[in-house]
């Protein structure tokens, strides 16, 4: 399909956001007015810029508030529109966007609306333009596309045709499976928005729609649905995205028009996956279809960015959490740490992408690796939704492992899913007896990562994460830290195999912004290791002298109160300092170490029955812990 983006979803200068659009290989732009309005140029230097850019203005938008009430007005409108032509001729673009109409003396009568869309339609036709009709969820009369339809269908008019955005019909809950059963070729344009479920949002969907709009992928909305649709009513025009976000418009241009493409990458290849409606019409363009979403069995390794010294420091914590030095690399300044099925590599070669990102960003996690049954099928997946792959110095007789960038730039690494997903041991010389060695029963497997992300980057993770590797995004969560909110968005595997929860908050001190701050971006905030007994493996760090964070002893009188649980049972967890949580499915019992130079931590979790929640209702305590750990360690 033709891929297009409205210039008002991207940030900075027109000509800034068209070479965005351009870079990330757009077909075609709509032209915001506001835009076009602010540029210091002509009409004709834009079009001389955009075909300069291999990009065609498919669409000049909006024209607002046609409709009128008297004759006068309605003269008006029409020399308004004939002004808007002239505009249109100098960009080179045939169509314009007419909204419908939200002033409170707007017309509601179809044959009215029909009489002077009429009119209008043949002054288009006279200029050789075309106007495609678009209902805006907040318009005073016409506000659902069936009105906007019923409008186009009476008028019958050749150059009128009407313009569909998911957003509009989504946003108040209309049913968009009737756009099946229009003509196809009175469907001139296709506008599409993701936004996430906001109970409020019907109610004053002017807000939600200024403020909340999102790529197809980061949001709720049935936008697959939407289009399936529209294809299977006959639509061949472009797809194009029209999103208006607070947050975007301050993004970086480049990165967030990738964003934007690998949106609709992913989107038609839903839609390809997605049965057409009955008797529909036959899908006339090519949709996307890149290899399926990886089969994804855990994480392979954890790698960690350090100097000397903090590797030092790393390295003696590591040890007291049960980890054993089990490898070193055969050809870099590398080491590999096990213990059970988790790996954790620290990094302290000189010339490489870890000290780069060391250099930038301290002590962190620079790069992930998961293991997968095809790791160069999800290579070509990464690379065909626009991630960029990445190569390394690779010394004699070593494996090349596929690895493409993360959103913040760090590396993800696809790895062999053969040998419990460590393949990659083959380019170290491992000790097996240290292995073999590891005190029993402390790390069994990642059980989820935890990362903390800078305001406005969790969108473009639940993207990254959806369309590259298939994962689902699950529950938002509101968590209580003492100085301010912070909020969860987890995201998982259908398995539960790769389970991450994104964090994000506003406020200065918490402890997500704190690491966020530390890090100068976003970083690995957690490690959650799943063991088979959380009580045993606690017990024994603490006998090994891990840094474990403190527990108020006020926690366990309240679980003696809030569940009935055996007063042995309690005993031991308020002895070992684990915390417990229970729902229907089953119970979750974890503990978390002291944080590693106030940059990250671990945690160490038990999952009994069916639990697949990670813990939240023991947040508050915890955080306000990790708050008086760090004043009493003046932090």
């Amino acid at each position: 399909m033709r891929r297009s983006i409205a210039t008002v979803s991207l940030s900075g200068m027109l000509k800034e956001k068209l070479q965005a659009a351009a870079a990330a290989h757009f077909d075609g732009v709509e032209i915001f007015e506001n835009d076009l309005l602010q540029f210091s140029g002509t009409p004709r230097d834009v079009r001389r810029i955009c075909e300069d850019l291999g990009l065609a203005i498919d669409m000049f938008q909006p024209f607002r508030d046609f409709d009128a009430p008297t004759p006068a007005q309605l003269a008006r409108s029409l020399e308004r529109a004939e002004r808007k032509f002239d505009v249109m001729a100098e960009l080179g673009t045939p169509l314009i966007l007419v909204c419908s109409n939200v002033q409170p003396d707007a017309i509601g009568d179809v044959d009215q609306l029909a009489e002077q869309f009429h009119q209008l339609a043949e002054r288009a036709a006279k200029r050789g333009m075309r106007i495609a009709y678009e209902a805006l969820a907040w318009g005073s009369q016409v506000k659902l596309f069936s009105q906007a339809w019923a409008v186009v269908e009476r008028v019958n008019h050749p150059n009128l045709g009407l313009a569909l955005d998911s957003f509009h019909t989504l946003s108040l809950r209309d049913d968009p499976a009737p756009i099946a059963k229009l003509p196809g070729d009175k469907i001139f344009y296709m506008q599409l928005a993701d936004a996430p479920w906001l109970a409020w949002g019907p109610s004053d969907v002017l807000t939600y729609s200024r403020h909340y709009r999102c790529f197809p992928g980061q949001g709720e909305l049935d936008v697959t649905g939407f289009v399936r649709a529209a294809l299977d009513a006959g639509y061949t025009g472009p797809i194009s995205l029209e999103i208006f976000n607070d947050e975007f418009r301050s993004a970086p241009a480049r990165a967030n028009a990738v964003d934007a493409m690998r949106s609709l990458l992913w989107l038609e290849e839903q839609v390809r996956h997605t049965p057409p409606a009955p008797q529909a019409r036959p899908v006339t363009v090519p949709l996307f279809d890149p290899p399926p979403a990886p089969v994804l069995t855990g994480w392979s390794f954890i790698e960690f960015a350090v100097d000397p010294a903090t590797a030092t420091r790393l390295a003696g914590q590591l040890t007291s959490l049960g980890f054993a030095r089990i490898g070193r690399h055969r050809s870099k300044d590398v080491d590999l740490y096990g213990q059970g099925d988790v790996r954790i590599v620290l990094n302290l070669e000189q010339d490489s992408f870890a000290r780069s990102h060391f250099d930038v960003h301290g002590t962190s996690v620079c790069a992930l690796a998961l293991a997968t049954v095809d790791a160069q099928a999800a290579l070509v997946r990464a690379e065909a939704l626009a991630c960029p792959r990445v190569t390394g110095r690779i010394g004699s007789d070593e494996l090349s492992i596929p690895a493409v960038r993360s959103p913040d730039g760090s590396l993800l690494y696809f790895c062999d899913a053969k040998q419990g997903g460590h393949s990659f041991e083959a380019d170290f010389i491992i000790d097996a007896e240290a292995l073999r060695n590891t005190p029993a029963g402390v790390g069994a497997r990642v059980d989820h990562l935890t990362q903390a992300l800078p305001g406005g980057q969790v969108e473009p993770w639940v993207l990254f994460y959806r369309a590259v590797l298939g994962l689902a995004p699950q529950r938002n969560t509101v968590l209580h830290d003492p100085y301010g909110i912070m909020r969860s968005r987890e995201i998982e595997s259908a398995d539960g195999a790769v389970r991450c929860s994104l964090m994000v908050s506003e406020r200065d001190n918490t402890a997500v912004s704190r690491s966020v701050s530390r890090f100068g971006g976003a970083g690995v905030q957690q490690i959650a290791i799943g063991v088979g007994d959380a009580i045993a493996t606690v017990t024994a760090l603490r006998q090994r002298g891990a840094p474990l964070l403190p527990v108020p002893h006020n926690y366990y009188d309240d679980l003696a109160a809030k569940y009935e649980l055996d007063p042995a049972f309690l005993a031991a967890l308020r002895a070992a300092g684990v915390m417990y949580e229970r729902d229907a499915k089953g119970e979750f019992l974890h503990a978390y170490t002291a944080p590693f130079e106030d940059r990250f931590e671990f945690e160490f979790v038990e999952r009994r029955g069916a639990y697949d929640l990670y813990g939240s209702t023991n947040a508050p305590v915890r955080l306000a812990a990790l708050a008086e750990w760090r004043a009493s360690h003046g932090r």
